[in-house]
C-alpha cells in the first residue's frame, strides 16, 4: 500500500464522535462549570462577608469587580501563550491557579487580601475558559462544532445555578473541586492534534490519533498533515491585515453581550423590586435569566451548524434587544414578566455562549487560541462596564421602561457587528479567490 497524506481535520470530520472525544468534552464542561460557579458564588456570600466582618456594602466593590479584571487579564495573556507552548499545558496551569486561589480566598483575613485573591482566581479562570474553548473546537467535527462547543458552555449557567442553590455548603470547599480535576486532566486530556502538527510533533500526534479514533488505520508510511495555508503565529495573525477587521468586530459583539449580561444579573433584582415587587420574588425572577442559557446555548449551536452562523447569532442578539425592551413594558404583569425574562435569557445566553465557537472557526490553528482568548478578554471589559453602567443609569432616575429601552441598544450593536463581520469575510474571500 502506498503512503498517504491524511488531513487530521478531515479524519475528525469523517469518523464518529469517540469515547475519548466525549472525555475531552466532559472535562472542558467541568472547567466551564467551575467558572460559572465561581462567578455566581461571590454574590451569594457577600451578605455573610458584610455580617461577619462588619463592613459596608459599598466596601465590597473592589472584591466584586476583582475577578472580572482577572478574567480579562487571564484571557489576554493565556491565548498567545497557548499558541506558543500548547493548550494542555496552559489549561493545567490555569486550573491549578484558580483552584489554589479559591482555597486561599476562603481563609482571607481582610477585604484587601480577598480582592487580590479574587483577582488571581480570575486570572486562572480567564485562561482556562478560553483554552477549553480552543481545545474542544479543535477536537470537534466541523459539521457539529458549534453545537458541541455551545453544549460545553452549558456548564456556565449550570455552575451559576449551583452557586445559588449550594453556596451555603460549597463556598468554603469550592476551591478543592477544580484541584480534583487536575489528575483527570493530566491523564485523559490530550494536547491538540492541530497544534502538535503545526509544531512538528508528528509522532505524538500519531499516538493520540490512534487512541482518539480507533477506526482510523495508519500505515507506517502514512503522514498526518494540517492543510492550512496561514501559519503566522499568535497575535501577529490575529491583528494581521486579513484578520484585523474580524477580530475587532468579534470583540465588539462579545463586549456588548457581556455588558447586557452583567448589567442585568447585577441590577435586575433591584430594578424589579423598585417596580413594587418584594425582594424574594425579584430574586426568583432574576434567576430565570441565566437558566435560559441551558436551552439557548444548545439551540443556537444546533442552528449555527445548519444555517449561516453569523445570521443566527445576529438574530439572537436582535431578539435579545427586543425582549429586554419588553421587560420594561411588562413590569406590571408578573406572569408576562417571568416569560419575557426567561425568553431574553434564552436569546442572550444562546448568543453569548456561541460566540467563542464562531471565533474558533474564524482563525487558523496558529492563532486560534490567541483569537478566541482576545475576543473573550476584551469582551470581559464589557462585563465591568455593565456593572458600572447600571449604577450610572440608576443615578439618572430614569423611568424603568426607558432604562430597559436604553439597555436594548447594545444588543442591536452586537447584531450589527456580526453582520458587518459576515460581509467583511465574504469580501475578503472574493479578494483572495
Amino acid at each position: 500500500m502506498s503512503a498517504r497524506q491524511l488531513d487530521v481535520g478531515e479524519l475528525i470530520n469523517r469518523e464518529r464522535f469517540s469515547a475519548r472525544q466525549w472525555r475531552i468534552l466532559i472535562l472542558c464542561f467541568l472547567i466551564v462549570l467551575c467558572d460559572g460557579f465561581d462567578t455566581a458564588a461571590i454574590g451569594y456570600i457577600a451578605p455573610a462577608v458584610i455580617r461577619d466582618w462588619g463592613v459596608a456594602r459599598t466596601q465590597l466593590g473592589p472584591v466584586m469587580s476583582a475577578a472580572l479584571w482577572g478574567l480579562a487579564a487571564g484571557a489576554l495573556l493565556a491565548g498567545p501563550l497557548a499558541d506558543r507552548i500548547g493548550r494542555k499545558r496552559v489549561l493545567l496551569g490555569a486550573v491549578s491557579l484558580f483552584g489554589a486561589m479559591s482555597v486561599a480566598a476562603a481563609g482571607a483575613a481582610d477585604l484587601s487580601a480577598l480582592a487580590w485573591l479574587r483577582f488571581a482566581t480570575g486570572l486562572g479562570l480567564g485562561a482556562a475558559m478560553a483554552n477549553a474553548v480552543t481545545l474542544m473546537s479543535e477536537y470537534s467535527p466541523e459539521p457539529r462544532r458549534a453545537f458541541i462547543v455551545s453544549a460545553m458552555f452549558c456548564g456556565f449557567p449550570l455552575g451559576a445555578a449551583c452557586g445559588g442553590l449550594l453556596a451555603s455548603w460549597l463556598v468554603p470547599h469550592a476551591g478543592w473541586r477544580p484541584l480534583l480535576l487536575l489528575p483527570a486532566m493530566w491523564l485523559l486530556l490530550p494536547e491538540s492534534l492541530r497544534f502538535l502538527l503545526l509544531r512538528g510533533g508528528d509522532g505524538e500526534a500519531r499516538r493520540i490519533l490512534k487512541r482518539l479514533l480507533p477506526g482510523v488505520r495508519l500505515g507506517d508510511g502514512d503522514r498526518l498533515v494540517l492543510r492550512e495555508e496561514d501559519r503566522t503565529p499568535g497575535l501577529r495573525l490575529v491583528w494581521s491585515a486579513d484578520y484585523r477587521t474580524g477580530t475587532l468586530l468579534l470583540a465588539a459583539a462579545y463586549f456588548m453581550g457581556l455588558l447586557i449580561f452583567y448589567l442585568l444579573t447585577s441590577w435586575l433584582p433591584i430594578l424589579i423590586s423598585d417596580s413594587g415587587m418584594d425582594l424574594r420574588q425579584a430574586a426568583l425572577l432574576t434567576a430565570l435569566f441565566p437558566f435560559g442559557g441551558l436551552l439557548g446555548s444548545t439551540l443556537t449551536g444546533w442552528l449555527m451548524d445548519r444555517c449561516d452562523a453569523h445570521r443566527v447569532l445576529a438574530l439572537a442578539y436582535l431578539l435579545t434587544g427586543a425582549l429586554v425592551f419588553c421587560i420594561g413594558q411588562a413590569l406590571d404583569n408578573h406572569g408576562l414578566l417571568a416569560l419575557t425574562i426567561c425568553l431574553a435569557g434564552i436569546a442572550m445566553n444562546g448568543a453569548q455562549a456561541s460566540m467563542p465557537s464562531l471565533a474558533a472557526a474564524y482563525y487558523p490553528t496558529a492563532g486560534r487560541a490567541s483569537g478566541v482568548a482576545w475576543m473573550m478578554g476584551i469582551g470581559r471589559f464589557g462585563g465591568i462596564a455593565g456593572a458600572l453602567l447600571g449604577a450610572t443609569l440608576l443615578k439618572l432616575h430614569l423611568s424603568l421602561p426607558l432604562f430597559f429601552a436604553l439597555l436594548s441598544l447594545p444588543a442591536l450593536l452586537a447584531a450589527a457587528a456580526l453582520l458587518l463581520k459576515r460581509r467583511a469575510v465574504a469580501v475578503g474571500r472574493r479578494a483572495w479567490a
